[in-house]
């Protein structure tokens, strides 16, 4: 039965409709790398370029994993862009005169402030996210406005500028990670495999992926940057909270049905206006960041990115109406979309092209997500007469606690 249960549940975890983000990101690389061969381009898998994409791609993606999180919830959030801004228009303006821990927690207490705003306007007043969202993006948009003075500001003085840098730059080898990875994966494996109702299934391929991740720390020549850093650690915990606490199953079935988790005694407003809030620190985080790889910030700063933070989220899956996605699918969603970028520029395809591409495979992908929901939807209604409730990681089983 254990056997079964875990052969069930990986091939459930492989169907395109939960690991398509995967294939297609894979597909991508395969085609770039083979194409940029064909034409006689630098090696596009090279360890530098990796090095770009994950560094170039790392701030989008810290950004999608706390925007998944409210969309998990149910809720959504157009602000996240002009907070990053106006968080990072405020460590700049400040750091000079207070230092950079100071400024730095005034810049994450403006995010967050702009998070309860949103959270509190949204689930207490009643009024629709998205109409909350638009309107505090305008207006954070004009704070920052206001702090800049309508021009480009930076960071004058020079140790202000070094304790900046000092926050986001330098390259660290990534066989620390994997190794850790690594050995993480052969104590999951090990626990799995000691456990009464053991699965030999899934402890072996654990064990399997832990080896190989060792073996890759020991030959590895990638060096990852610390904003990819922070993005690996953020991911992770984030995932291991949705995925294994009750705070993360209350959640997905906050979003997936609210009045349910309501009458099951789940605080509704607590979890909403949290992500929320939640969502605002991070944006607050990113704008340090942000400020600390520029050293500058104008009144446009960062305009237009919370629409390739949705893209990357839908691109991993997560529901725009909520109670369904996972953080590391949309992260992978945001590589797709860096990889793809790089992958033009390499090729030296013309900007005219990029965007018909990039368009095609939003919808495209939203399609197949659509498709493949549909599916599971009949399959969870044929089997046992209920909607499950929750990631689409899980089986339907696991589900079905959710509201439990």
């Amino acid at each position: 039965m254990p056997a079964d249960s875990s052969r069930r549940r990986l091939a459930a975890a492989l169907r395109p409709g939960n690991a398509g983000v995967v294939y297609a990101l894979v597909l991508i690389v395969v085609v770039l790398t083979a194409t940029s061969a064909q034409l006689g381009r630098p090696n596009y898998l090279s360890s530098t370029n990796i090095t770009n994409i994950l560094d170039q791609s790392s701030l989008v993606a810290i950004l999608a994993v706390f925007t998944t999180v409210v969309l998990i919830s149910g809720n959504f959030d157009l602000s996240i862009a002009s907070i990053s801004a106006f968080s990072a228009a405020t460590v700049l303006s400040l750091v000079s005169s207070m230092g950079l821990p100071l400024a730095m927690a005034i810049a994450l207490g403006a995010g967050l402030i702009c998070g309860v705003i949103n959270g509190v306007i949204v689930q207490l007043v009643g009024i629709n996210a998205f109409i909350v969202t638009l309107g505090t993006m305008t207006a954070v948009r004009g704070l920052v406005l206001i702090v800049t003075d309508g021009r480009t500001i930076t960071a004058k003085d020079p140790a202000a500028q070094r304790s900046l840098i000092t926050l986001q730059s330098g390259y660290w080898p990534s066989s620390y990670v994997t190794a850790v990875l690594g050995v993480l994966l052969l104590a999951a494996a090990a626990v799995v495999l000691l456990r009464r109702n053991r699965s030999l299934l899934t402890g072996g391929i654990t064990a399997a992926a832990g080896v190989v991740l060792i073996a890759l720390s020991l030959t590895s020549s990638v060096r990852l940057s610390k904003p990819t850093y922070y993005l690996i650690v953020i991911a992770a915990v984030t995932w291991v909270v949705l995925r294994y606490t009750v705070i993360g199953r209350r959640l997905y079935a906050v979003g997936s049905n609210a009045e349910a988790a309501r009458l099951s005694g789940i605080n509704v407003n607590r979890y909403r206006i949290g992500a929320f809030v939640l969502n605002g620190l991070g944006s607050g985080f990113v704008g340090v960041l942000f400020a600390a790889k520029l050293l500058a910030i104008n009144p446009t700063g960062l305009q237009g990115t919370e629409l390739t933070v949705l893209a990357a989220a839908i691109l991993g899956g997560t529901s725009l109406f909520g109670g369904l996605g996972s953080v590391l699918k949309s992260v992978v969603g945001a590589l797709i979309l860096f990889t793809l970028d790089n992958g033009f520029n390499v090729l030296n395809l013309g900007a005219n092209y990029q965007g018909v591409i990039v368009g095609t495979v939003l919808i495209v992908a939203a399609a197949i997500y659509t498709i493949a929901g549909r599916q599971r939807q009949v399959r969870g209604v044929r089997d046992s007469g209920a909607r499950p409730v929750g990631s689409e990681d899980e089986p339907d089983s696991e589900k079905a606690e959710a509201l439990r």
